[in-house]
């Protein structure tokens, strides 16, 4: 792993930091590859229920690192993936929880990665931007369907095409952000956000998470989809903990059953 990505995996939660603040958390070509190697990594890993992305204090990420992204432009459509967007695939197809923590600047694709987490928490100094045609260039990783989808389109040409600098409240309005809290608070609060969630039972938040990324599909062909999952899950030494836990008036412990 790079020194400039961290992986710390504690209590069942992976933590992953992009740590170049002298830098703004610029991101290079291999903090990519370190921080897409911890993502996929947790898949397979029984130890990792939850990750959560984050920055240094005070800064999230000023998104790519210019010099290295000139230099060493990605070569997308080419025969080796480019590691940009090997990170966003390991993202997209997490199959664990993601939880973005976000403190100060989150630049171009700081912002564009949040759209494929499932919650995000925000400090109360962040700051939102994504400045993709101020610098001659397009939106990236599905922002343009994305962004519409969850803001609706005169919201999200806000960003994508007046460039404009959301605060966290204003995040919190659209719903690019789930929670916002004080600085001095915001690892506090994504920690405990990952701590109910890696009590829960893994393989019904990877079942969960999958269908909610599931693409749009008849009302009725996903009810089937999903009685499928529900039935296999009536199976499943989870439920029985589960069920018996709530019978006897106790917290389930997902733990015991490996």
């Amino acid at each position: 792993m790079s020194e400039l990505v961290l992986v710390e995996t504690a209590d069942r939660i992976r933590t992953i930091t992009f740590n170049r603040p002298e830098k703004k958390n610029a991101l290079t070509q291999d903090m990519y590859s370190a921080a897409a190697e911890a993502l996929d990594s947790a898949n397979d890993d029984p130890s990792v229920r939850v990750c959560i992305l984050t920055g240094t204090q005070g800064v999230f990420t000023a998104g790519n690192d210019i010099v290295d992204f000139t230099q060493r432009p990605p070569n997308f459509g080419e025969h080796d993936t480019p590691p940009v967007r090997k990170f966003m695939l390991a993202l997209l197809n997490c199959q664990k929880p993601v939880i973005a923590a976000v403190d100060g600047l989150a630049i171009g694709i700081g912002v564009t990665l949040l759209l494929h987490c499932d919650l995000v928490v925000a400090s109360d100094r962040a700051v939102f931007k994504t400045p993709f045609v101020d610098l001659a260039l397009a939106p990236e990783f599905a922002s343009s369907q994305l962004m519409p989808r969850i803001f609706g389109h005169a919201v999200a040409a806000e960003l994508l095409l007046l460039g404009d600098t959301w605060d966290a409240n204003r995040a919190r309005e659209t719903g690019l952000v789930n929670r916002v809290t004080p600085a001095d608070k915001l690892a506090e609060t994504a920690n405990f956000m990952a701590a109910i969630l890696a009590a829960k039972a893994p393989s019904s938040l990877k079942a969960s998470k999958a269908l909610m990324r599931q693409p749009v599909e008849s009302i009725e062909d996903r009810m089937d989809r999903e009685n499928t999952i529900f039935a296999n899950q009536l199976q499943s030494p989870e439920f029985a903990e589960a069920a018996a836990a709530f019978l006897e008036r106790r917290a389930p412990d997902f733990d015991k059953l490996g």
